[in-house]
C-alpha cells in the first residue's frame, strides 16, 4: 500500500505572524551589525502563553534573563543572581542579585521583581511548562539585593528548569502586552519587527554586562531551506543558526568564506504516538510500528546521517543517559506479527506533522516504511507553530506526528498523562517525583528506569537526536558546538 499525502504539496511553510513595528527592516552590512537566518518564526513575543521554541530561541538570554542560565557545557552558572545558596534540607534558595541591573524601560531589577516574575509563572502562565514552577512554596523578599525562594519539597529539577524560559524576569510594568512587547534585562532590546521578515534586536544602552560584540542583530525568518542557503551564499544573512537542508552542507564546507560548525542537541526528533487513542493504546501496535521503522536509513535519508540515533527521551548530554538504540531493531515481519496479534494487520493512521523539512522527510520514509508492515498512512502537514500547536499539541488531535522536542530533561512530560503523548503510567509518575526528590544518585538510577519503562512501552519512537549545525561567515566567531538551551545565545558571539 502507498502512502495517501493529504495535501497537495508539502510546502516548507512557517506561519508568518505576530505584530508589526515600524517601516521595513533593511538587513545592514557592517562591522556593527549581524543578521542571522532562522526557519521558525515566532508567532508573537509571550512565551508565557505560546508554546513552542521560535520566541525563546529569540528573546532568552538575548531580551529576558533570569537569575541563572546555562552555559556552553550545560552547567547552571549565575546571570542576573551574582550567586546563591541551598539550605541543608535543600527546600530554600537564597539568592544575591545584582546591584545596578535594570529593565530596558528604566525600572531597577530588585527582589520584588523575582517574587513576581515566579509568582505570575503560577497565576498567569498558560503554557505546559509552567508547572515547573508548582514546587514553589513562596517566595520572599529579604531586601531589595536578596530573594529567598522556599520549595514544599527537595526538587532537583526546579534550579535547572529555571535556566529555561520560566526563569525569565519580568517588569510589573511591562507585562500588559507581551505578545507585542519585549522588556527585559538582557543586552538588547527589540527595535523593530516586520511579520514574515525580520526582528530587529539593538544593543541595549542601560545593560548591566558586557556590551554585545554586535549592536544590532537582524533575526531574519526565511522559510524555504533553499532560499535560507542561498541568503548565506549571496551576502544577505551571516549566520544560518540551523542548517534544515543537510545536503547543503557540504557546499558551504568547501567555501572558504565560511565556517561550519557541527555539534549535538537535547532535541529528539520524535514519532509521537496518541497513546489515548485506539489503536495506539495498545502496546503490541505501537510496538509493531517502532519495529517497522529502520531509524538509520531514515536518519540516511531525513539527514544525511548527521545525527545520533538514542532510543529513549535522553539526550547523551543527561547524566542518566543509556543507549537505547537497539532496544527495537528493525524487523518487518515481527511489526506484522505484533499486528495480527492485536487484530490490527490493515491499519490507516494520519501523520500529522509541523511542515518544516526535517518532519516532512522523515514523513515520508515513515509511511513507506509502515505501508511495508500493512499500515496506510495519511500525511497532513500543518502550518507551524500555530496550526500544529492547537490541533495536535493542545486538542491532542492526531495519530501519529512528527516533532522535535527541543526542550532540556523534558522526558518528564511522559509523567503528565494530560499531555499530549496521552501516556499515563503510574510507574513513571512515581519514578519521575523519586528522581526530582531524591539524591543527585538516585536521579540518575530512577531517570534511568524511567527511559527503560517509555523503552519497553513503545511510549513514542526516537527517531534521532538532530545536530547542531551552523554554517557562518568566517567574521563571526564565539560559536559552541552543542545546543544544550532554548536560546540561540547571541552574548557569547565575537569578530574575528
Amino acid at each position: 500500500m502507498k502512502a495517501r499525502f493529504a495535501t497537495a504539496a508539502l510546502a516548507l511553510l512557517v506561519v508568518a505572524s505576530g505584530c508589526s513595528a515600524g517601516s521595513r527592516a533593511t538587513v545592514a552590512n557592517d562591522e556593527s551589525s549581524l543578521s542571522v537566518g532562522f526557519t521558525a518564526e515566532p508567532q508573537n513575543f509571550d512565551f508565557t502563553r505560546t508554546d513552542g521554541a521560535a520566541i525563546p530561541q529569540a528573546l532568552l538570554y538575548n531580551v529576558y534573563e533570569g537569575l541563572v542560565k546555562l552555559d556552553a557545557n550545560g552547567r547552571i552558572v549565575p546571570l542576573l543572581a551574582e550567586s546563591w545558596s541551598v539550605s541543608p534540607d535543600r527546600k530554600t534558595y537564597d539568592f544575591q542579585l545584582r546591584r545596578g541591573a535594570k529593565f530596558a524601560n528604566g525600572a531597577p531589577f530588585t527582589a520584588e521583581d523575582v517574587k513576581f516574575s515566579i509568582n505570575r509563572v503560577k497565576t498567569d502562565w498558560t503554557v505546559s511548562l509552567k508547572s515547573s514552577m508548582d514546587v514553589v512554596e513562596r517566595v520572599d523578599v529579604v531586601d531589595p539585593a536578596h530573594a529567598r525562594v522556599v520549595l514544599s519539597k527537595p526538587s532537583n529539577g526546579w534550579l535547572f528548569a529555571m535556566t529555561s524560559r520560566i526563569g525569565a524576569m519580568f517588569s510589573p510594568t511591562a507585562v500588559a502586552d507581551l505578545a507585542n512587547t519585549a522588556v527585559g534585562t538582557g543586552p538588547y532590546v527589540v527595535a523593530q519587527r516586520r511579520r514574515g521578515d525580520v526582528i530587529v534586536l539593538r544593543a541595549n544602552p542601560a545593560y548591566w554586562g558586557r556590551e554585545p560584540a554586535y549592536r544590532t542583530v537582524y533575526l531574519k525568518y526565511i522559510k524555504d531551506p533553499t532560499a535560507l542557503n542561498n541568503a548565506l551564499l549571496s551576502n544577505g544573512i551571516d549566520v544560518i543558526a540551523a542548517i534544515t537542508a543537510p545536503d547543503s552542507i557540504p557546499q558551504f564546507e568547501a567555501d572558504t568564506r565560511f565556517n561550519v560548525f557541527q555539534g549535538t542537541t537535547n532535541s529528539e526528533v520524535t514519532l509521537a504516538f496518541n497513546n489515548a487513542r485506539a489503536p495506539l493504546n495498545d502496546v503490541r501496535v505501537r510496538r509493531a510500528l517502532t519495529y517497522a521503522i529502520d531509524r538509520k536509513a531514515l536518519l540516511a535519508t531525513a539527514w544525511a546521517g548527521r545525527g545520533t540515533l538514542i532510543g529513549s527521551m535522553v539526550p547523551p548530554t543527561d547524566p542518566w543517559f543509556t543507549d537505547l538504540s537497539g532496544a527495537y531493531p528493525h524487523d518487518p515481519d515481527k511489526a506484522r506479527a505484533l499486528l495480527a496479534e492485536a487484530g490490527k494487520p490493515d491499519l490507516s493512521l494520519r501523520l500529522r506533522i509541523p511542515n518544516l523539512p526535517y518532519a516532512v522527510s522523515a514523513a515520508q520514509v515513515v509511511a513507506s516504511q509502515l505501508a511495508d508492515v500493512g499500515v496506510t498512512v495519511t500525511i497532513e502537514p500543518l502550518d507551524f507553530p500555530a496550526v500544529w500547536l492547537k490541533q495536535v499539541f493542545t486538542d491532542h488531535d492526531y495519530d501519529l506526528s512528527i516533532i522535535q522536542h527541543v526542550e532540556a530533561r523534558d522526558i518528564t512530560t511522559f509523567a503528565k498523562p494530560k499531555y499530549y503523548w496521552g501516556y499515563d503510567n503510574p510507574r513513571v509518575r512515581d519514578l519521575v517525583n523519586r528522581a526530582d526528590g531524591g539524591t543527585p544518585e538516585e536521579q540518575v538510577e530512577a531517570m534511568r528506569a524511567v527511559a527503560q519503562t517509555l523503552s519497553d512501552d513503545a511510549a513514542a519512537d526516537w527517531l534521532f537526536l538532530f545536530p547542531n549545525v551552523i554554517a557562518a561567515k568566517k567574521k563571526v566567531t564565539g560559536f559552541v558546538p552543542n545546543q544544550v538551551s532554548e536560546s540561540f545565545d547571541l552574548t557569547g558571539l565575537g569578530k574575528s
